[in-house]
């Protein structure tokens, strides 16, 4: 059937290659035009088992990269690994690895070791750099029966992978001297905006929200809002606002307190649980979000950021924690040819020596990112079954690791998840 589809989806694409984002396909209900750059982004496909290339990498990465295997031969799952042993020490990621990657398009990496100080880049980095995966998606959100402090998290943060304060460009001025360049260019600013609003366009997003620091690095984060306005003048249909970094994680660890309120019906679901939000005239004060609250009135909320390089890694963090912790957040990097699913938080966390000794990781966060890539490798079904199975083992709280509360070990969760695989 999803053969005979493909000549049929082929025709409509090519009929619509003079579209816009807001036109709509009157046959298939959305909107379609003949170049998409994101990548990550379901489609039905044609049922070939596919290659991933797996790094299991250092610390706990064995383990939780072990449960995903155990767990899609369980499903039957229509992909096979091509394994490679890569640890954080080595000076660059090697050949074949990055080969195998170029080949089959698709990885899937536990974190690996970057060492504090010296000379020693991250492996992490030079991989993005290396293939070009230029945006970093991770979403965060509550899982259900996982207390947190803030309900109602649904955030997605893009941020940009490839430039920034991580273009490693450090010298020694004179001795105790050191000088750092940040860099951003206007070409991979409109590319991670655009990313950004295409991601929200197809995933029905509301409105996207860029993080800066403008008001200081007038240049660099000033070229990269010019960037996004740019962009977003191409998407009448998508909100758009700003926030200066330092104010968005504020607003994102606020006091419980002030959120008590928040019964009100949400049109965008909350994103960063600020204290302000917006209507239609602007900004509005919490005295008048009160008002709208109490009086039972709709509040908007934005639930998507894009940010430079730098920002986007602290304002994930910031957000897994808010919403179960580093452990739970799937994520990938992603780029026009090429995508890495790992931990969406806290990529590089391999965890300790303890940890790896008692063997009690957790794998729910791996296992996640490995649903999004099965959608990615257009297996929906398989990414739906696995992630219903770890969303209830959640739900039922017998099984879980000690950072969620529980004493479990990283097998016992993944047979958990096994036996109830529908």
């Amino acid at each position: 059937m999803a053969r005979r589809t493909l000549p049929i989806l082929r025709q409509l694409l090519r009929g619509s290659a003079t579209s816009s984002p807001s036109e709509s396909s009157p046959v298939l209900g959305l909107a379609v035009a003949l170049k998409r750059s994101v990548t990550y982004m379901p489609r039905p496909g044609d049922g070939a088992p596919r290659p991933v290339t797996l790094i299991p990498g250092d610390g706990i990465g064995p383990l939780v990269t072990g449960a995903v295997e155990q767990i899609m031969e369980a499903m039957h799952a229509p992909v096979y690994f091509e394994k490679y042993e890569v640890h954080g020490d080595l000076t660059k990621v090697p050949e074949e690895v990055i080969d195998s990657i170029r080949k089959n398009k698709v990885c899937l990496k536990g974190g690996l070791a970057t060492p504090v100080g010296g000379g020693v880049s991250s492996l992490n980095v030079q991989l993005r750099k290396e293939l070009d995966l230029y945006a970093s998606l991770v979403n965060c959100f509550n899982l259900p029966g996982l207390p947190t402090r803030h309900e109602n998290v649904d955030i997605v943060v893009i941020r940009e992978n490839t430039e920034g304060e991580y273009s490693g460009l450090e010298h020694e001025v004179v001795p105790g001297v050191v000088e750092s360049l940040k860099v951003i260019t206007k070409f991979c600013s409109e590319r991670i905006a655009k990313y950004a609003f295409e991601y929200a366009y197809l995933n029905n997003r509301k409105k996207v929200t860029a993080v800066h620091k403008a008001n200081i690095m007038k240049l660099a984060d000033g070229l990269f809002l010019e960037s996004c306005r740019e962009v977003a003048t191409k998407y009448p249909g998508i909100k758009y606002n700003e926030i200066i970094v330092d104010n968005c994680c504020m607003q994102l660890v606020s006091k419980p307190e002030q959120f008590d309120v928040m019964s009100v019906q949400l049109v965008e679901s909350v994103r960063d649980r600020r204290v302000w939000a917006f209507n239609a005239s602007g900004r509005f004060s919490v005295k008048e979000y009160l008002q709208v609250a109490n009086s039972g009135g709709i509040a908007e909320f934005p639930r998507q950021l894009v940010t430079p390089n730098l920002y986007g890694n602290l304002v994930a963090n910031t957000a897994a924690g808010i919403a179960g912790g580093t452990g739970v957040m799937p994520g990938g990097n992603v780029g026009a040819d090429h995508a890495v699913f790992e931990q969406g938080a806290s990529a590089g966390n391999v965890g300790n020596e303890k940890l790896v000794g008692q063997k009690k990781a957790n794998p729910v966060a791996l296992l996640l990112s490995s649903a999004m890539m099965l959608r990615h490798l257009q297996f929906p079904s398989f990414a739906d079954r696995l992630e219903t199975a770890v969303k209830r083992v959640i739900l039922e709280g017998k099984y879980r690791t000690k950072d969620l509360g529980g004493v479990s070990t990283t097998q016992e969760v993944v047979d958990a998840v096994i036996a109830v695989l529908d």
